[in-house]
């Protein structure tokens, strides 16, 4: 967010999380291409990628595994149900339904519009800031309620 060094001990800290398990997600992370690592006693965690270029979903079917409620809507883990007629069976509709929900919101924004949302709301509400940060320089529109109406949204795309 501004800095483009972070150690995992300060954001164990702010965010009162474990070590143990932050490293985990970082190095899944890191292994994934999102960020990388300096060693030494200044260390830590950078992005690997602009975060215009880090899409949400991404993150989160990374970290989560798949979006899908039940197994036999999942795109990347299918597995077939118990039920007799899954073609027709009204429990899978509406678990898909919700599946692609969940995906078209998480894979319309990117971590650049989240840090942007983020932002702006704790200046809003003169919230200070965890970490020294540089406002993003893109705005994007506000829906009625203060949150994020990204990019995508409207059928636009990064251009990169």
């Amino acid at each position: 967010m501004g800095r483009p060094l972070l150690q995992v001990n300060e954001l164990a800290s702010k965010e009162d999380l474990p070590v143990k398990f932050l490293e985990q997600i970082l190095m899944q992370l890191k292994a994934a291409g999102y960020l990388e690592s300096r060693r030494g006693k200044h260390g830590g965690y950078l992005l690997a990628r602009r975060p215009e270029d880090i899409q949400i979903g991404q993150v989160v079917r990374l970290i989560d595994g798949p979006l899908a409620p039940i197994r036999c809507v999942s795109q990347v883990a299918y597995e077939r149900c118990t039920c007799p007629d899954e073609e027709h069976c009204g429990l899978r509709m509406v678990m898909l339904d919700v599946r692609n929900a969940i995906s078209n919101i998480l894979d319309r924004f990117s971590l650049a519009d989240v840090v942007e949302v983020t932002l702006r709301k704790m200046r809003r509400n003169n919230v200070p800031l965890p970490f020294a940060a540089d406002p993003i320089g893109t705005t994007r529109s506000k829906s009625s309620d203060g949150s994020l109406v990204g990019p995508r949204a409207n059928g636009e795309r990064n251009k990169s």
